[in-house]
């Protein structure tokens, strides 16, 4: 049957992980001698055909996997998840009628406004960056909040150099991981146009100058050299004045984009943390 598919452990991550990164998966986990299941695998089943292909169903056979039910918690059947983006996002339990089935697919599946951000990557993809532009801030115009057209738009913004702006769009997104990281970029790439010879001779000519030693690391960091940029910005925090916490921002950016991961931020959370306390 077109969009149902029989998935054992072994297919469990090609089929329903990795897939539902392109279509939502909905998978029913069920027995054999389950009676409610019996009830509950056509009437899915029928909805996969009624709604081609917008989401796939998926079965699994707890008696034949039962690993991956334990995996799950199966502790009842049959039991529905629904995976996006390769983790399960809802799920419920028992036979529910069709009608309430529909509703809960409903729910799953992209609105107008996802399938134009959609489009919106596309054409971002394609180069289209103005095209791009009109399509997220359409779909702004109807939900200002918006996170995936936030932070699209976001991105071409600060490509651009138009931080301030992207700065006010993100600042009405939901706060996520990604949106904090944009806003980092945001506030970082801002120095690109400082004028790098300018605050080194004032440095030069004043070591003890805070201000310059600031937007010298600013500059820095939005210009790729983390580690020059992150020292100067470790120097304001180190003199203890009243551009302190300025620079402790600063450098919680850079942070912020280097990853947690990355090296520089390690080694320099921790002098950050020795200069704090």
């Amino acid at each position: 049957m077109p969009h149902v598919k029989d998935v054992d452990q072994q297919q469990f991550a090609q089929e329903v992980l990795h897939r539902s990164e392109e279509v939502p998966v909905v998978v029913d986990f069920w027995a054999k001698w389950c009676g409610p299941c019996k009830v509950l695998g056509p009437s899915l089943e029928r909805l996969a055909a009624h709604y081609g292909g917008a989401f796939e169903l998926v079965k699994v056979d707890t008696d034949a996997n039962q690993a991956l039910a334990a995996q799950f918690g199966i502790q009842s059947i049959p039991t529905v998840f629904a995976f996006k983006g390769g983790k399960p996002v809802s799920q419920f339990v028992g036979a529910l009628p069709e009608a309430a089935i529909r509703r809960w697919i409903d729910e799953l599946l992209p609105t107008e406004l996802d399938r134009m951000v959609e489009r919106a990557r596309d054409l971002a993809f394609a180069d289209d960056e103005a095209g791009a532009e009109a399509v997220y801030r359409e779909v702004l115009s109807r939900v200002s909040d918006h996170q995936d057209a936030a932070t699209g738009l976001a991105s071409l913004l600060i490509a651009r150099g138009d931080t301030d702006e992207a700065l006010i769009v993100l600042g009405k997104a939901p706060r996520t991981s990604e949106v904090e990281k944009l806003e980092a970029a945001a506030r970082v790439t801002a120095a690109q146009g400082i004028d790098l010879s300018h605050l080194e001779a004032r440095l030069a000519a004043d070591p003890t100058d805070d201000r310059a030693r600031l937007e010298l690391g600013h500059a820095l960091a939005a210009k790729g050299e983390w580690e020059a940029g992150l020292d100067h910005l470790l120097a304001v925090v180190r003199r203890g004045g009243e551009l302190r916490d300025t620079a402790r921002r600063a450098m919680v950016d850079v942070f912020g984009l280097l990853g947690a991961d990355h090296p520089l931020t390690a080694t320099y959370r921790r002098a950050l943390a020795n200069s704090l306390f």
